[in-house]
């Protein structure tokens, strides 16, 4: 009987894993597609489409990209920038809201959630908010107007109530209370640490919002020394994209051959690579969540 439950586990532990590794390589190819695509000439695309393999190599697409070197890296910077301080500015604030509106002694916790669940379903708009930025804050081309908009999301800071309220005990802040600790030392000292899988999904979210903003650049930001990666790049594809159509539609002869097709896929993979590092290390505290959830009740 033992000899038969183990063959049905090494044959279902291995059936796990040939699925797991299948569903993995699925998810790979389209970030194959783009590589190749990227290092594929213009011309091989248009004519055969994308390859998982290039079949015509070429690297025009970052010779165009990377002819200018100095403003994409004074993107990169901006981006960087507003990322890390957003980010961490956020996680500040959403896990103060999270703590303080998920404890009962507060009175008017009630009061605040609804306020912060009404704005989900309702919102003054574009013009008066762009108003409120403009005129009466005064944040124009300043990183300010980049960072603040950001800071505060209904959604996660019902997130990261929730996920305080379900996996601190209330005991635990008693215990701290009687102590001697007082609420800002509970918060940094208790609720913090045992906050991390919590604190890493909002950051986590947080930061692919800053990284891959550019609406608030197209609104605010007239200098180009400050316009974030995804807003500079979107601007090159513009204006790849107007010299073709000008020059295929008047016959003028363009400086330079623009190969569109293989720089859409280049920045792509420009813009998307610097953040998928910051997975691995936020993914043990995703699994560390899922057991909590999990053993809890």
């Amino acid at each position: 009987m033992n000899t038969r439950k183990s063959e049905k586990s090494v044959i279902f532990t291995f059936s796990a894993y040939t699925l797991v590794t299948i569903a993995s390589l699925i998810c790979l190819i389209p970030f194959l597609l783009i590589l190749s695509g990227s290092l594929t000439s213009n011309e091989s695309i248009i004519r055969d489409g994308y390859r998982l393999f290039p079949k015509e190599f070429s690297s025009a697409a970052y010779k165009a990209i990377f002819a200018a070197p100095s403003p994409i890296v004074r993107a990169y910077g901006v981006t960087t920038f507003v990322t890390i301080v957003g980010t961490a500015i956020g996680l500040f604030l959403m896990t103060m809201a999270g703590y303080v509106l998920q404890r009962k002694d507060f009175r008017y916790r009630n009061r605040c959630m609804f306020f912060i669940y009404f704005t989900t379903l309702f919102s003054g708009g574009l013009v008066p908010w762009y108003i409120m930025m403009t005129s009466y804050l005064n944040l124009t081309d300043t990183y300010t107007a980049l960072i603040f908009p950001g800071l505060m999301s209904p959604f996660l800071i019902i997130l990261m109530r929730s996920f305080i309220r379900t996996t601190i005990p209330d005991e635990i802040v008693e215990s701290a209370k009687i102590d001697g600790a007082n609420d800002f030392r509970i918060y940094y000292q208790v609720v913090v640490p045992l906050a991390m899988p919590g604190i890493a999904t909002v950051g986590l979210f947080l930061a692919l919002g800053y990284w891959n903003g550019w609406f608030h650049s197209s609104l605010f930001i007239n200098d180009p020394h400050k316009y974030e990666l995804q807003y500079y790049l979107y601007n090159i594809i513009n204006t790849m994209s107007f010299l073709a159509d000008l020059g295929a539609s008047t016959g003028v002869t363009v400086a330079v051959d623009i190969p569109m097709e293989s720089t859409k896929l280049a920045m792509a993979l420009i813009v998307t690579g610097p953040i998928l590092l910051l997975y691995p290390f936020v993914q043990r505290f995703f699994v560390k969540g899922l057991t909590v959830g999990a053993v809890k009740g």
